[in-house]
């Protein structure tokens, strides 16, 4: 039997327990290890960096597993303050002392928050990166911590800088789906059209839709729309995160959605920066990219413009979801708005 439920606003305490208790089970420990692209990134990153490591004291904000903490060491760190908020630090200090590192790494249980650390640190790494950047909020924790722990000046933030871009895509699934209703009556005798309203409303739907776009349904280059610099960024900056784009469409087709994603850059002493991009022109990330449906599809040309302007902020319900607001226009269209946003993370978030 169904009923109508109300979302209600969660207690901080009760989102910090849900977003941690996502972390005590091995599946998603297991699907960011296999991520080839961030987890082989992140290491060439700190091992690139171990002129600026070697000797230091470093702090892994939020370390899981304990495997950017390995790297640190790998990397030279004289020193390694793994702090960790969830069970999975149980199973870090078996992996440290498996890899009989446990002299120069320590696993502190809890929130960088709440956690005294013996010393300041020289180094911070950390991997806080959620869907469509922000989502999880984790990246207040790294501030937190720069602000609190982080030796100044020289002190050195792995990854140091983040970027997000957005551009138009068009879904062939969705067209699919949408075009189904109208092939009814030719399957069985029955005329379904009449569904076709209701099937663009279920699926071009308000939430953050955490998808891989491949290449080919992309129809723009990218726009950058805005640019977090970690040694700079405060919390409260975080609180509205915005920026303006504008694309030209590649040729004829159908938009039918937004698409946004994320690049973070480690800075390379003497060599290029190194980039962990999340970009569906480059190779798949579990972090996908963050798809954004229209409420209508709209057919565009060879260099028709899609302009408008992106914000980001925390959810009311709970502080560690990501909203999306876009203000958009396509071609000679009027402009239009719409939020977007990820789904609860339990059933619990609703009353």
């Amino acid at each position: 039997m169904s009923h109508i439920v109300k979302k209600r606003k969660l207690d901080k305490n009760r989102q910090d327990s849900l977003y941690f208790d996502s972390y005590s089970d091995v599946t998603i420990h297991e699907e960011m290890i296999a991520d080839h692209v961030r987890t082989n990134t992140y290491r060439t990153g700190i091992l690139r960096n171990s002129e600026s490591i070697r000797g230091k004291v470093v702090l892994d904000v939020g370390a899981g597993t304990g495997v950017l903490s390995i790297f640190c060491v790998q990397a030279g760190a004289k020193k390694v303050y793994a702090v960790e908020a969830c069970s999975i630090a149980e199973e870090a200090v078996k992996i440290v002392k498996q890899n009989k590192m446990e002299d120069r790494i320590e696993v502190i249980r809890g929130t960088v928050e709440t956690v005294d650390l013996p010393e300041m640190v020289e180094v911070i790494v950390s991997e806080w990166m959620g869907y469509a950047l922000l989502h999880e909020s984790m990246l207040n924790s790294v501030l937190y911590a720069r602000d609190k722990w982080l030796k100044k000046p020289g002190g050195l933030i792995l990854p140091s800088k983040a970027e997000l871009y957005i551009s138009p895509v068009s879904d062939p699934v969705v067209e699919d789906r949408l075009n189904f209703w109208c092939t009814v009556k030719d399957q069985y005798g029955v005329d379904m059209s009449c569904m076709s309203d209701f099937a663009r409303r279920c699926i071009m739907n308000s939430d953050i839709t955490v998808n891989a776009v491949t290449v080919e349904d992309v129809l723009s280059h990218p726009a950058r729309f805005a640019e977090l610099d970690l040694y700079s960024v405060t919390a409260e900056e975080l609180q509205a995160v915005k920026g303006q784009f504008r694309c030209e469409c590649f040729g004829s087709a159908t938009v039918n959605a937004l698409c946004v994603w994320f690049t973070v850059t480690f800075p390379c002493q003497d060599k290029p920066a190194l980039v962990l991009s999340t970009s569906p022109f480059k190779p798949e990330t579990h972090w996908k990219q963050a798809v954004l449906y229209l409420d209508a599809p709209v057919d565009v040309v060879q260099d028709t413009r899609v302009t408008g302007e992106v914000s980001m902020y925390p959810s009311e319900q709970s502080a560690r979801h990501i909203c999306i607001h876009v203000d958009y226009t396509i071609g000679e269209q009027k402009r239009h708005s719409k939020t977007f946003s990820i789904p609860d993370w339990s059933s619990e978030a609703q009353q």
